[in-house]
């Protein structure tokens, strides 16, 4: 029987991580990289990529490569599987990361729900849920050749429950109807590509709740009440499920959204 630590190890696995200079990319990237895997990472051009992959090989002596591409651009999109392969020989594991978030100054976005633009909703759907669907599409081959392929799409409690407006009471953020949708699409595409790419590709999902972020103390203090574990969310909390999910500890899991929300869909 093989040892846990075996059964943790990414060594001589290729993962590519979208949102890759993002705070739960990072975290991704840096729990990969301390388990031996070559790491590529994706995000939008302008981001600090470099930087984040720079840390990653300074810190734990791995390979890592950079690519910038907008997952709203399908021509850019359909090329990136391939690009890893080239430039790290494998891909081993994908991370569904990225998303369109209020942060990205969208119009239309966290407006009351008869404002909400559908010009940014076709986005949303674009990068929330068509790329990752393309970029699967396009890494089947190698994912296949793997031998231990694995594909991990990050969600949202949001994608599951509906919010609970009583804790967005006096915050100038929300979740939008647009981001909801797509989040929830993409749990469903989780199940969907668990049963086709079966047996040789498993495909499941991180689930993650509201995560603390130079969050406003008043929103803080509410979610806190209403999570069973009593508080928000940190990035520190998705390395242990991207761990597990990525490695053969999980060799019989597929098809499955792992909730990592501190209780809050346990009501």
């Amino acid at each position: 029987m093989r040892s846990f630590a075996s059964l943790a190890s990414l060594k001589g696995r290729v993962a590519l991580i979208t949102g890759g200079a993002g705070h739960i990319g990072r975290a991704i990237a840096e729990t990969y990289a301390e388990l031996g895997a070559a790491i590529a990472l994706l995000d939008k051009p302008g981001a600090n990529t470099d930087d984040v992959a720079r840390s990653l090989t300074d810190t734990y002596g791995v390979l890592t490569t950079v690519i910038a591409a907008d997952l709203s651009d399908e021509a850019a999109v359909r090329k990136v599987p391939q690009r890893v392969v080239d430039a790290c020989g494998r891909l081993d594991i994908l991370v569904n990361n990225a998303s369109l978030v209020g942060t990205d100054g969208l119009e239309g976005w966290t407006t009351p729900v008869e404002d909400q633009s559908i010009d940014t909703w076709r986005k949303a759907m674009e990068v929330n849920l068509t790329a990752p669907f393309l970029l699967v599409q396009q890494a089947i081959p190698a994912l296949r050749a793997s031998g231990k392929g694995s594909v991990i799409n990050i969600g949202s409690i949001y994608g599951v429950l509906g919010p609970d407006w009583r804790i967005y009471e006096d915050v100038d953020f929300g979740t939008p109807a647009a981001y909801a949708a797509s989040k929830g699409g993409l749990l469903q595409m989780t199940r969907w590509l668990a049963t086709t790419l079966a047996p040789h590709v498993r495909v499941n999902a991180i689930v993650p709740g509201g995560v603390d972020r130079n969050t406003p103390n008043a929103f803080r203090k509410k979610y806190a009440a209403r999570a069973p574990l009593g508080r928000m969310a940190t990035e520190e909390d998705l390395k242990g499920a991207a761990a597990y999910l990525a490695s053969d500890l999980s060799a019989y899991v597929t098809g499955q959204s792992l909730m990592v929300d501190g209780g809050w869909s346990a009501w």
